[in-house]
């Protein structure tokens, strides 16, 4: 996996990764409480595009401002912010209706390269299945197994990273690149 340079999406943004972890951390499959209080405020005072704004709040844990932002964004990509926030909740079947309505997103094949680094016997088929990951974080919950969710959590950092990227290209215009010009590698 790539490294991931905080520093790449601006000094507001930093100073906000920075707070928990600089990007590098693994979000629980399930999520738990706001992990920096500071760091919500700020976001919450930032200037930030909605899509950025809820990827951010998504990557603190905090989930109930997350989903106010992503009910609001009427995109495919607003689709994806809500589908991940439900499946950390964990509401898998509310989860699986919001990627339905994702459809194709464009971060996909991206996200599908970096799930077969990770788990090829999982993830190996020619495109990325998201209800494949949803279901393959269901069984991880249900029957608890540190090696399998500690992959799962890899691929839905590789996950966040990828959509948020990707918003925040969109929010300034810029045309998305692969591999990610943000990740050094």
């Amino acid at each position: 996996m790539p490294d991931f340079r905080a520093a790449e999406y601006g000094p507001k943004i930093a100073e906000i990764l920075a707070l928990a972890g600089d990007g590098h951390r693994l979000l629980g499959l399930v999520g738990g409480p706001c992990v920096s209080e500071k760091a919500r405020e700020m976001v919450r005072a930032a200037d930030l595009a909605p899509p950025v704004q809820c990827g951010l709040f998504l990557y603190l844990s905090c989930l109930d401002e997350a989903h106010q932002i992503a009910q609001e964004i009427k995109s495919a990509t607003g689709s994806y912010w809500h589908g991940m926030m439900h499946r950390q909740e964990p509401d898998f079947g509310n989860a699986a209706y919001w990627f339905r309505r994702v459809g194709r997103h464009e971060i996909f094949a991206a996200l599908r390269e970096e799930a077969v680094q990770i788990l090829p016997e999982r993830f190996g088929g020619a495109k990325w299945d998201p209800f494949g990951f949803i279901d393959a974080c269901e069984e991880v919950h249900r029957r608890p197994d540190r090696k399998a969710e500690r992959a799962l959590q890899e691929i839905q950092r590789a996950e966040w990273r990828l959509l948020f990227d990707y918003c925040f290209r969109r929010a300034r215009n810029e045309p998305p690149e692969r591999p990610c010009r943000l990740w050094a590698g």
